[in-house]
């Protein structure tokens, strides 16, 4: 290793004055370095411009230009990626490095200004102006001297890198432009921010710029103190506790004592002997009690087996209310709460009678699991409450709509931060008693995603060849649910998976007529909307005609929520009238006619479309089946100028499609029968336009057969549908009619819209005895085998 000093050879320059600025220096470009004038520094010399830059200089008068590189990832800056301004430096002594790099000491000296450049080979060599120092002498400078003085004594005391003599030095710099330099140098400040620190020549801006980053520095070192004494403190606090820990342990130990944990053992111990717990749960009991009772409580596993073992403590083991057999108190209770459903009633008494009989002799009878499905607003929910007041158990609503995670139903396992068993163990806690009556609602609302399926968790739930042992995923212990009695709701059964649906009693709920509809008003639904409203009955009186004209002008639904939300209006209305009394006498009773309706709640809401919408030949009135009830639907055709194309719009499924094409090709057959004076080429001049109204509303099925072939039929004979008929049927290519579902939904649909006359498949007579008797007696059903029978009745004479 060759050391070379100022006197080692070369012109010797006297270090650190201030002589006068040659105006072309040789250009030393630096990487992430700024350098300041008054300070020294050391650099790295490894590029090959720039070594032989440093041996020019020191064989001459040893002076360079320091500048920073704009772009510190360049090997070789060139002129337009330097700053404009750096430092004149002396080289005051270099070492030779046996890898042929140099090591060099600069000494820096006044700020310059790169004006032009002169050169850039072999090395970048410039034109330089000085940039003298602007020093306003005044007391902010004074002022701002002091400041940053004390603080960066301040930051000297708290920062490791910072030797303290810094202090002592900085303590004795009057000049604060010379003040400034040092502690900027000193300090490990960003690139960009040192460049303008650098460039500023006003020494009050200079020192002002300088104490605000000083201040932010100081900032961050105190934070990172404050930190760093958290941090100690919570060592130091978890070492202490620890010791404080094990001493107590000794002391506990030595006096025989037991300490927090054992106790907390020994309770769920003794309350667990109390309870009459299978053998194998016992023995999972008491294994997890002896591993509760090993564990320290600061362990993490500790606060998991105890809730474990609270949650087994909780469960009705063994306890069962007794089932209240009698069954004239059960027909009581069940007609005291619901007007009619007698196949529900009728189910439900003959459950209470097998369990009579069986009562005390062999197998006790298995779980029971009933699905109401119907429209909404039919009493299903209300009912399993019947249900379980008659049978005297108890009852827990879960309400599985929505739900998508198969963990709602078994439960999350314990090695979860936070698992708790399924909804299903958790209502039985809520129950008390092993055989509650669960009503599972909207279980045709189940989804599914990534995190599984619970649908499918529900199979074991509602078998009752497995439910005995059902296992949830927290417990990991067997349940018996065989002494449960399950009640599931639904809307729309072909949204209940296949399997699940296999394992229920299906028992249908339709909706309710216009004289049900007026009886539940009257038992049920006035009286309670009176009572929840502050009102008496002497105060309010809503007759008959009043209700029926509620129903027909002001819902059209299956149920009769509609029905108690309208009742509930007048209701209020009633109460505000009692409530704006100020004579302090007795209310006038408010006596509701079909008039008062009107009055009370305004126009009607619903109208009869049927007579409107068949005043045009090509229109016929049909009856369909949805989740939420029976419904009527027009089918409408045109005909236009064009090629024999079919043009279906609605929304309609493919079954609809398939339907509406079967009727027209029957159509087209049987075009000379329907309309003996329709030209032979008319199908293929013109294009058929079959549409659905409602075209937001999605359809599909079968059912609409019969309707689509009378539209079409109505269309080329230019005869007009009977309007007060609807059909339903589906149709084949022959002209047959086949058999349809839902005959007592769409009948309580034509009622509601004022049709009297039905016409239905022949083969489906049978299912009109489950249609009400005075429903019955106020409808005509003709009933057809074929396409031609449907259009003789339907169909208007000719003109």
């Amino acid at each position: 290793m060759i050391e070379i000093s100022a006197e080692g050879g070369g012109r010797p320059v006297e270090v650190g004055t201030r002589s006068r600025v040659p105006e072309t220096l040789p250009v030393l470009p630096l990487r992430e370095t700024v350098p300041l004038p008054d300070t020294l520094t050391p650099l790295a010399i490894g590029q090959e411009r720039s070594i032989q830059l440093v041996n020019d200089v020191l064989a001459g008068d040893r002076l360079l230009v320091m500048v920073a590189s704009r772009s510190p990832e360049l090997e070789t800056p060139g002129p337009d990626e330097l700053h404009d301004v750096g430092v004149v430096g002396a080289v005051a002594r270099m070492i030779k490095v046996p890898d042929g790099s140099l090591r060099i000491l600069v000494q820096g000296a006044q700020r310059v200004k790169l004006s032009d450049w002169v050169g850039e080979d072999p090395y970048l060599v410039a034109h330089v102006a000085e940039l003298p120092d602007v020093v306003r002498e005044s007391p902010e400078l004074t002022a701002l001297t002091r400041n940053v003085q004390e603080t960066f004594t301040r930051i000297v005391e708290q920062v490791p890198y910072l030797p303290e003599e810094l202090q002592l030095a900085v303590a004795n710099i009057d000049d604060p432009s010379t003040l400034s330099h040092l502690i900027a140098g000193s300090l490990r400040l960003p690139t960009e921010e040192k460049q303008a620190l650098l460039e500023e020549v006003d020494v009050g801006r200079r020192l002002r710029r300088l104490a605000e980053v000083l201040a932010r520095e100081l900032e961050v070192i105190s934070i990172g103190s404050e930190i760093q004494s958290q941090v100690q403190s919570e060592i130091d606090k978890g070492q202490r506790e620890y010791v404080l820990r094990q001493q107590l342990k000794a002391i506990q130990d030595e006096l025989g004592e037991f300490d927090e944990s054992a106790e907390e053992a020994r309770e769920l111990r003794d309350q667990l002997a109390d309870v009459e717990l299978p053998a194998d749960v016992r023995k999972q009991v008491d294994r997890e009690l002896h591993r509760l009772e090993q564990l320290p409580a600061q362990a993490a596993e500790h606060g998991v087996i105890r809730s474990y073992l609270e949650w087994i403590a909780m469960l009705p083991w063994g306890t069962s209310t007794a089932d209240d057999l009698d069954l004239a108190h059960a027909r009581e209770v069940l007609d005291e709460d619901h007007y009619d459903i007698e196949q529900v009633k009728d189910r439900i008494l003959e459950f209470l009678a097998v369990r009579k009989l069986k009562g005390g002799r062999g197998e006790v009878s298995r779980g029971t699991i009933l699905c109401f499905a119907g429209p909404p607003g039919v009493g299903k929910t209300s009912l399993g409450k019947s249900v379980a007041r008659a049978l005297g158990r108890k009852f827990e609503r879960i309400s599985v709509g929505g739900v998508r995670d198969e963990a709602e139903i078994r439960g999350h396992r314990r090695t979860y931060i936070g698992a708790m068993p399924g909804t299903i163990i958790r209502a039985l806690r809520d129950a008390g008693s092993d055989n509650p009556l669960f009503m599972i609602d909207e279980i045709d609302k189940m989804g599914a995603d990534f995190r599984g399926d619970p649908s499918s968790a529900m199979l074991e739930v509602l078998d009752p060849e497995q439910n005995a042992t059902f296992r949830d995923h927290y417990l990991d212990v067997p349940f018996d649910l065989s002494k449960v009695m399950f009640i599931c709701t639904a809307n729309d059964l072909d949204r209940v998976p296949g399997p699940l649906r296999d394992r229920m009693e299906i028992i249908q709920l339709a909706g309710y007529t216009e004289d049900e509809k007026l009886q539940i008003a009257k038992r049920y639904l006035v009286p309670r909307q009176v009572e929840r409203n502050g009102l008496k009955k002497s105060w309010i009186a809503i007759g008959d005609k009043a209700l029926r004209r509620i129903i027909s002008d002001y819902t059209r639904e299956a149920g009769v929520r509609g029905l108690e939300r309208e009742i509930g209006t007048i209701c209020r209305k009633a109460a505000r009238v009692v409530a704006e009394s100020t004579n302090g006498a007795a209310p006038k009773k408010l006596n509701v006619t079909p008039e008062k309706v009107r009055e009370l709640l305004g126009r009607a809401k619903v109208h009869s479309e049927a007579k409107r919408r068949t005043q045009t030949p090509g229109v016929a009135t049909g009856l369909a089946w949805t989740p939420v009830g029976g419904d009527v639907l027009f089918i409408e055709a045109s005909a236009t100028p064009g090629t024999g194309k079919l043009l279906l719009t609605g929304q309609l499924g493919d079954v609809m499609k398939e339907s509406a094409q079967a009727a027209l090709t029957w159509v087209k057959a049987s075009a000379h029968e329907i309309a003996p004076d329709l030209g032979d080429a008319w199908f293929a001049d013109h294009d058929v336009h079959v549409h659905v109204p409602a075209g937001a509303t999605p359809k599909d099925g079968p059912s609409a057969g019969i309707t689509m072939a009378t539209a079409l039929a109505s269309l080329i004979s230019k005869r007009c549908v009977r309007e007060e008929i609807a059909m339903t049927g589906e149709i084949t290519l022959t002209g047959q009619v086949l058999p349809i579902g839902g005959l007592k939904e769409k009948a309580l649909a034509a009622q509601r819209n004022g049709i009297r006359t039905i016409i239905a498949p022949a083969l489906n007579e049978a299912d009109a005895e489950d249609i009400p008797e005075h429903l019955r007696k106020r409808l005509r059903f003709i009933w057809v085998a074929e396409i031609g029978d449907v259009l003789d009745a339907a169909l208007q004479s000719p003109a």
